[in-house]
């Protein structure tokens, strides 16, 4: 299976952490760029963080100063280090691959409530 696979979500309340992690053992992860996007109930899907395969970094504005990404070409794996976390962060979060595919994971639910 090439599809990447995320794990780490879950039930925080506000002002919590998490840390998401995207592990993608079947492709070249070190050339890929990795991006972590979410989606709620009845919004479109938006880009929360993405790295590239240089280490270069661009967050939403939503997120930026909360949330870090970063990753680790050896264990091919992404992460998603979430602080602060607030009601609206709430949302499936979804692992992306770019590179000379794309690929999706099918992601993990993070509820931030009290």
């Amino acid at each position: 299976q090439v599809q990447p696979v995320e794990s780490g979500g879950g039930l925080v309340q506000p002002g919590g952490s998490l840390r998401l992690s995207c592990a993608a053992p079947r492709i070249p992860f070190s050339i890929y760029d990795m991006a972590w996007y979410r989606q709620a109930p009845g919004k479109e899907r938006e880009l929360v963080a993405r790295i590239t395969s240089g280490g270069s970094t661009n967050y939403a504005d939503s997120v930026k100063g909360r949330f870090t990404i970063s990753r680790d070409d050896a264990k091919n794996t992404v992460y998603l280090q979430m602080n602060s976390l607030k009601s609206e962060d709430t949302a499936v979060y979804l692992c992306n691959a770019v590179g000379y595919h794309t690929y999706w994971g099918r992601g993990t639910q993070v509820t931030v409530s009290s």
